[in-house]
């Protein structure tokens, strides 16, 4: 007789029966190993057997499956009273109104392939006994027509105008607030139920910014104003701007925001026959996987020309090794907010610049457009994307990085309570210079000019200031209008250090309504 393999004391009673079952030992015909080994696999089965209970974990489902698939496929098992999306895991939890329900389920699961959105899923009872609600309203009885949507992974601005367009086709969308806690999350109003079984678990864009839809706890929103982050759709009053000032419209629309010049991708999963469609709107005019303008848009004159606008701007034609995300700043920052640059790296010498609102693109274009820098003419034009997506990030020539965030910088100088000061002016020979040192000195700023390798002034005047006043201010004149670009480029917001200041001045540039001095 074989001697039975030894076990330590600690180890589990899966592992045991795993070498019993294997084959390299086998008892021999004595009852009492028998016994023993029966007594194993018993306390397997019972180790790993769940009990019953009316949620169901489904496994195995695919990336592109929202709530009303599970709801679709499912529901022939019994009434389902809650749904939990898991995209990221590729899994769902479905409550059911009885174990009952739950047991057919998980047995016909267990016995025949059951489909989710033409996927094999797998089905097996949770350890919950209730699928635990993120809010004290429940599904359909609560009859609360506000939702909150979660965006998770959220690479890319998610606006009012994204999330109407998102959820419109669906049903009417009274009210929209977008706030910040934990990642990006959004409320919307009307036709709540049948929006959350439609869209919950889809992608606002293929592979990310994934929707995460639970009813939420206010039976109402509060909007005091029309923009990027509210918005009433019942009280047109309150817009405070165009409403085609959006900057990321036209990319739920069309484009994939991360490349203007690539292929479209899919808005949502949620087929043209859809029966969570309004009834009363053919499906070809709704947003649906191949064309991602849909024909109800496009048909309106107005729509066209919110289509056509951008708050960003493309500038090719820059100096391959003198020219940087800094230094575009410096010139753009003279028309409007600069939010973000970025080189384009399939485009040698070309950058996308996100601005504050397409007012801002507009005078960039008209000011900006073929003027020379560094020996090169610039081309500034409106670009066909909505908002620059830092993606394909690489080293510039200089050693600085190819695309930089601005959009929180006190360098912009169109967001503060001054900001009616700025005067849009273009390019001239002759810059204004302020929040200079008091002791700055003509001969400080020529040798500035010399180190950083840009035209000298020829011509130097300083405003008379008031002994109160802790800053400098004057006029520089340069031979030339492109010398006087050159040198804005380079030195604009450059920090001169005095020894009397902990704190250095940042020197600030802009063109002159002076011809001359």
């Amino acid at each position: 007789v074989k001697a039975p393999p030894t076990f330590k004391s600690d180890q589990n009673i899966s592992q045991k029966a795993k070498v019993l079952r294997s084959g390299l030992w086998s008892p021999p015909s004595f009852g009492c190993f028998k016994v023993i080994v029966c007594s194993l696999q018993n306390g397997v089965e019972d180790t790993h057997r769940i009990p019953p209970s009316p949620v169901v974990h489904v496994r195995g489902l695919c990336d592109a499956v929202v709530e009303a698939d599970l709801v679709e496929a499912l529901e022939k098992f019994g009434n389902i009273c809650y749904v939990m999306m898991m995209p990221f895991k590729r899994q769902a939890l479905v409550e059911f109104d009885s174990v009952e329900s739950a047991e057919r389920c998980v047995t016909c699961g267990a016995h025949e392939v059951v489909y989710i959105a033409d996927q094999q899923a797998f089905f097996n009872f949770s350890t919950s006994q209730r699928i635990t609600r993120p809010t004290n309203a429940d599904d359909p009885t609560s009859r609360n027509k506000v939702l909150l949507l979660s965006i998770q992974n959220p690479l890319y601005p998610i606006t009012t105008d994204v999330l109407y367009t998102v959820c419109n086709p669906v049903g009417n969308v009274l009210r929209i607030v977008i706030f910040k806690r934990n990642g990006i999350q959004a409320m919307s109003v009307e036709d709540a139920q049948k929006a959350k079984l439609a869209l919950n678990g889809a992608d606002i864009y293929s592979g990310c910014c994934t929707l995460k839809i639970e009813y939420a706890r206010p039976n109402r929103l509060n909007v005091v104003r029309n923009d990027n982050t509210s918005w009433d759709y019942t009280k047109p009053f309150l817009l405070h701007r165009d409403r085609g000032k959006g900057r990321q419209r036209q990319a739920i629309l069309g484009e994939h925001p991360s490349n203007g010049y690539g292929p479209h991708c899919p808005l949502l999963p949620l087929p043209a026959n859809s029966r969570y469609r309004r009834s009363h709107e053919p499906s070809q005019e709704m947003i649906s996987y191949p064309p991602l303008l849909p024909k109800a848009f496009s048909s309106t004159p107005s729509s066209s020309s919110i289509l056509g606008s951008s708050s960003v701007a493309m500038v090719s034609g820059l100096h391959p090794t003198k020219m940087n995300c800094n230094r575009i700043f410096n010139l753009f920052c003279l028309y409007g907010n600069v939010e973000k640059v970025k080189f384009m790296k399939s485009v040698p010498g070309t950058a996308l610049v996100e601005m504050g609102d397409e007012y801002a693109v507009d005078r960039a274009v008209t000011h900006l457009n073929s003027i020379k820098v560094f020996g090169k003419k610039l081309n500034v034009c409106v670009s066909k994307q909505q908002a620059v997506i830092p993606s394909q990030v690489f080293e510039l020539a200089d050693g600085s990085c190819s695309y930089q965030d601005f959009s929180l910088t006190r360098n912009n100088r169109f967001s503060s309570t001054h900001s009616n000061r700025n005067i849009i002016q273009p390019p001239a020979a002759v810059l204004h210079f302020y929040n200079a040192p008091p002791t700055l000195s003509q001969h400080q700023l020529l040798k500035l000019c010399s180190e950083h390798s840009v035209p000298p002034f020829t011509k130097f005047k300083v405003f008379d200031a008031k002994p109160s006043l802790k800053t400098l201010s004057g006029l520089l004149e340069f031979d030339s209008k492109t010398e006087a670009v050159e040198a804005l480029t380079v030195l604009n917001h450059y920090q001169i250090r005095i020894p009397s200041s902990s704190n250095p001045f940042t020197l600030k540039l802009c063109f002159s309504t002076s011809s001359h001095l």
